[in-house]
């Protein structure tokens, strides 16, 4: 069981606190349990596609099957039983030899260009560096070398790898593996010196031009590997600048590139010829108009195919003919649609259509494929049957714009089952993130489906500091700029509840990791906004890990969020909105903190002081309170996880788990009944 604080300040571990939520969290695992075995047969993208075969993963490994057969059997290519930690010198019961299995998870999928090789990373949830398996895919399949510490990893021909290692949290050295007749051997091929920069390997689309990707949170630097020459030695595209972002693709020769030089240092799309790629060679292709952010590029045969934003938020796919881009056109996607997941062609698949798929955080993926060259945006499966309509229910999706304190527009999305006017006493789930340029996560998620059906609204506040509305919106809200996140998320709040979207005795906010930095800001200077908080390992204590920089990530973020060892301004600046440096005596929410021993990218110490101090500052409050005015205390639990993943549990039981609680304690502390479980249909008698 995890450590449990809660209560006031001297209450001890283990201690009543998550008692109080047991029996309603085992009544939400039973509900959320059915609700994901009602979605279990959604599309992903996770299916590999070879020359021959078809490969997916299992709970226990990889498998594959023959493409050609009517009626294929699966056939087991990866058995994590062998990858186990000391597998070969496991002993023991089945169960405890099933118990080691389940500790990997799989992470990526990559085939060699022929299909002789595969090679998949794999992650235990009590270290953030995952393993690097390669299977010869030989009758029988085999291991033939696994490799430590593996990030980013793509095949150049049947016998060579290009992978990074991850060290701590800092990816920092390409190698090349070259299987030889003789055996292995491993060479070094790059190795950066900036502690800022975050190095990646990636293929391109066409399978032409390996990159090595130099990224900070400021600038960028692609290197080339020719994979018709992969002994040669890396060609650089465009030396760093700093505010310099860019990406590349390849295309007939030349390089499509994907920066930030537009108006407003926003991206645009250019090219230049593989042979003089440097940026005086950057012809514009694409100049979007204002207001639309672009999120992704694709090549897709001879097309440039770009994801974007538009000003009302809604998602749109931008198609720019590569030997005509004057002629350049929009494809509107459906209105409902919050995300889209691009998938990655397989090795047999058509280079000339984009295969997608579109959700949100209650509409189940619906695959559609794009036909560039057509114009062509259709819905539907393999077989030519459409998924737009399953399962989608009558839910609304309302796209809002708010304005902030400096009368900026910051966008907000609502999912609702009724009208907005009927929505003053339905219970709000508001989420926000508004951190490193990033998007808030709007994927479908099963336990937000739930909510919605038991009439819950659900508000997703696009605050600066993310990417929603380009690279700018995150800029307004970096280092000495953060406190504009913290007051856009409270002008969401106010325009909530101005327009009839629940009440604040009815509110929960939600969010994880950085996304906690806004959430607990607010939490110290308008409490009475919210009745309850989740925090999933969140980042609490900005000013001490900040001003640390023996921790693994304090060097690397200070172009998010300052300097306050060398800035005095940054400084004054982080001690003005830190969560755990402004906590005063107050009636705060109830708080849900779930966080994990080993995550190293938000320590525990600083979870535990916000945690104590919170405690505190409430129990202070209550004890100068008269017995006449005194109201129930709002309670504080700090649910401690063991592991290392910041992203929270892969293993489907521990999910449930901790999302069966989370909900629990939002019930419970809004004063909600719990829902009732559906009811089979009485059969009519004759």
């Amino acid at each position: 069981m995890a450590d449990v604080y809660t209560g006031t300040s001297s209450s001890p571990p283990e201690s009543c606190g998550l008692e109080r939520y047991k029996d309603l969290q085992r009544y939400f695992k039973g509900r959320l349990r059915a609700t994901y075995s009602r979605f279990s047969n959604i599309p992903n993208n996770s299916v590999v596609c070879g020359h021959h075969y078809l490969y997916f993963v299992e709970s226990d490994g990889i498998y594959r099957m023959d493409s050609t057969q009517s009626e294929p059997e699966p056939q087991q290519v990866l058995d994590l039983g062998q990858c186990s930690p000391g597998a070969e010198k496991r002993q023991g019961t089945n169960e405890e030899r099933k118990d080691d299995e389940e500790e990997w998870t799989i992470q990526r999928v990559r085939l060699s260009p022929q299909e002789k090789h595969l090679a998949a990373t794999l992650k235990t949830p009590h270290k953030e560096e995952p393993r690097c398996v390669v299977v010869r895919l030989e009758d029988p399949a085999q291991v033939i070398l696994s490799l430590d510490n593996v990030f980013s990893f793509e095949w150049a021909t049947d016998e060579v790898l290009f992978y990074t290692t991850l060290e701590g949290l800092h990816c920092s050295r390409v190698f090349r593996l070259d299987l030889t007749s003789t055996g292995t051997r491993i060479t070094p091929v790059y190795e950066e010196t900036q502690p800022d920069m975050f190095v990646e390997v990636a293929l391109s689309r066409d399978r032409h031009i390996l990159t090595i990707n130099c990224n900070s949170k400021t600038s960028s630097e692609v290197w080339l590997i020719d994979v018709a020459t992969p002994n040669e030695q890396p060609s650089l595209v465009q030396p760093r600048l700093p505010e310099l972002l860019y990406h590349v693709e390849h295309w007939r020769g030349w390089l499509v590139i994907l920066a930030n030089t537009g108006p407003g240092r926003e991206y645009q799309v250019l090219k230049a010829p593989l042979s003089g790629p440097s940026m005086v060679s950057w012809l514009p292709l694409c100049t979007p108009a204002p207001g639309v952010a672009v999120r992704d590029m694709e090549v897709v045969g001879d097309h440039c195919v770009l994801a974007a934003r538009v000003l009302g938020g809604e998602l749109v796919l931008t198609v720019v003919p590569l030997s005509h881009p004057k002629e350049a056109y929009t494809v509107q996607l459906p209105s409902w649609a919050c995300t889209i997941d691009t998938k990655r062609p397989g090795l047999a698949d058509h280079q000339s259509v984009l295969d997608v798929l579109i959700s949100s955080p209650v509409h189940p993926p619906v695959p559609y494929r794009l036909y560039p060259k057509d114009g062509l945006f259709l819905p539907g499966t393999e077989d030519g049957t459409s998924l737009e309509n399953q399962g989608s229910g009558s839910y609304f999706t309302t796209r809002l714009e708010v304005h902030s304190q400096d009368n900026t527009l910051v966008p907000v999305t609502l999912l609702h089952a009724k009208p907005v006017e009927s929505l003053k006493q339905a219970p709000l789930l508001v989420h926000v993130y508004g951190a490193y340029g990033r998007d808030l996560n709007m994927e479908f998620c099963p336990e937000r489906r739930l909510l919605l059906e038991q009439g819950w609204v659900l508000a997703y506040c696009h605050i600066r500091g993310g990417g929603e509305r380009g690279l700018s919106w995150q800029r307004q809200a970096r280092a000495e700029g953060k406190q504009r996140g913290v007051e856009d998320l409270l002008a969401c709040l106010h325009h909530l509840f101005s327009t009839g979207a629940s009440c604040p005795a009815l509110t929960a906010l939600t969010s994880c990791s950085a996304g906690a930095v806004p959430v607990g800001a607010l939490c110290n200077t308008h409490p009475h906004l919210m009745r309850a908080v989740t925090l999933q390992a969140p980042f609490l204590d900005v000013l001490g890990t900040m001003e640390d920089p023996r921790l693994p990530l304090t060097v690397e973020e200070r172009e998010e969020w300052g300097d306050p060892l060398a800035n005095p301004q940054h400084r004054l600046t982080i001690a003005s909105y830190c969560p755990l440096h402004n906590i005063t005596p107050q009636r705060y929410p109830s708080m849900l903190l779930t966080a994990y021993s080993g995550d190293a990218r938000v320590p525990l110490a600083g979870v535990l002081k916000y945690t104590e101090q919170l405690k505190k500052a409430i129990h202070t409050h209550f004890s100068a309170r008269s017995v006449s005015e005194c109201e129930p205390a709002p309670n504080v639990v700090l649910n401690i996880q063991p592991g290392a993943n910041h992203f929270g549990p892969e293993d489907f039981e521990l999910m449930l788990e901790e999302s069966a609680l989370q909900l629990a304690f939002l019930y419970t502390e809004l004063g909600l009944d719990p829902p009732r479980r559906p009811r089979p249909p009485r059969r009519r008698r004759r």
